[in-house]
């Protein structure tokens, strides 16, 4: 007979989400089903209601309702052999602990009702079970780039924690409408999740509604094309949901290419371009000591926007944040 389970979060999990705890010891536990044990009370973290959302702290203890069995590791579908080898193509950086891929734009990083195709399926290249890697972080299925898994628990683990503590730095390339002034700075601005599913969107809020969440976006502008269009770095120092591209659309320069955070000129401009947003470079704490530090070129989607702009890959800088701090936020 199947019980509540009550389970400790350990050290190396502080700061992960509720949701992904759940699916890392549950895999086939939908996204769907977790919302909703979380609204009905049944998922408590000591002993209080939480949000799927929620993040965790070690030593506090989630009390689990009994859930569905998912099928047996056998019954998942084994991948073909030309998906297998394109996921290999994939591979920026791989060893015993860690697996780093350079996820392509239009490639979603888990799946749903109607998506068939993503990174977590042909992670049956590497085996099931033990031997999967697992997932420790997101993006978007219109960005690409640097995209790190643990190829165990433990590894997995900790890189998750690396990136809920911040001892991970990001950096992104995007391209965006206009000039940003000034051309480098700090954008500290709440963000709060308003609609659902696909609906769903990150708005700018007061720095006291409850339902905001800090979000820090640091930026520089790398090569402009006249007053047209720039090509920014990005830096976010928090990891929200769409914090990129709610950021820039904030302050008046939406990411060229986005579908949901655009303006009408913002549209106009884009054109038949793809979201001109790629993860450029990962610089991360290995598990077992020392430090990854990967880059992965920009896509084609990119690349095509570079061509529009005329822009040029020499222009970037190796490190565009190696030790700049603005001293004054820009808030809007």
């Amino acid at each position: 007979m199947r019980e509540v389970k009550l389970i400790t979060v350990g050290a190396a999990e502080d700061g992960i989400r509720l949701d992904r705890w759940l699916r890392r010891r549950w895999p086939t536990l939908g996204q769907t089903l977790i919302h909703k044990l979380a609204r009905g009370g049944q998922l408590r973290v000591d002993g209080a209601r939480v949000k799927a959302d929620s993040r965790l702290a070690a030593g506090s203890v989630v009390r689990v309702p009994p859930l569905p069995e998912g099928p047996p590791p056998a019954a998942r579908e084994a991948i073909s052999e030309r998906d297998a080898a394109f996921a290999r193509s994939l591979v920026l950086f791989e060893d015993d602990e860690v697996l780093i891929l350079d996820k392509p734009a239009g490639l979603a990083v888990q799946g749903g009702t109607k998506t068939l195709h993503h990174i977590d399926r042909l992670l049956g290249a590497w085996g099931e079970g033990t031997r999967r890697p697992r997932l420790t972080h997101r993006l978007d299925r219109d960005t690409s780039g640097v995209l790190a898994l643990g190829k165990s628990p433990d590894a997995a683990a900790r890189l998750s924690g690396a990136f809920a503590h911040r001892r991970a730095r990001k950096t992104y390339w995007a391209l965006v409408a206009g000039n940003p002034r000034p051309g480098e700075g700090m954008i500290d601005l709440p963000l709060a999740k308003v609609g659902i599913d696909d609906r769903e969107r990150m708005v700018p809020v007061g720095p006291k509604d409850p339902e905001g969440k800090p979000a820090v976006t640091e930026y520089l502008t790398i090569s402009r094309a006249g007053p047209r269009a720039a090509w920014l770095a990005l830096q976010p120092q928090t990891g929200r949901t769409h914090q990129l591209r709610a950021h820039l659309l904030a302050i008046g320069h939406p990411i060229l290419g986005d579908p949901k955070y655009n303006t009408p000129g913002s549209m106009e401009l884009s054109g038949p371009l793809k979201l001109q947003l790629h993860a450029r470079r990962l610089v991360i704490p290995h598990p077992s000591g020392g430090v990854i530090d990967v880059s992965a070129p920009p896509g084609p989607e990119m690349q095509e926007g570079f061509a529009r702009f005329g822009f040029e890959l020499a222009e970037a800088p190796a490190d565009p944040f190696p030790h700049h701090r603005p001293e004054r936020p820009e808030r809007r």
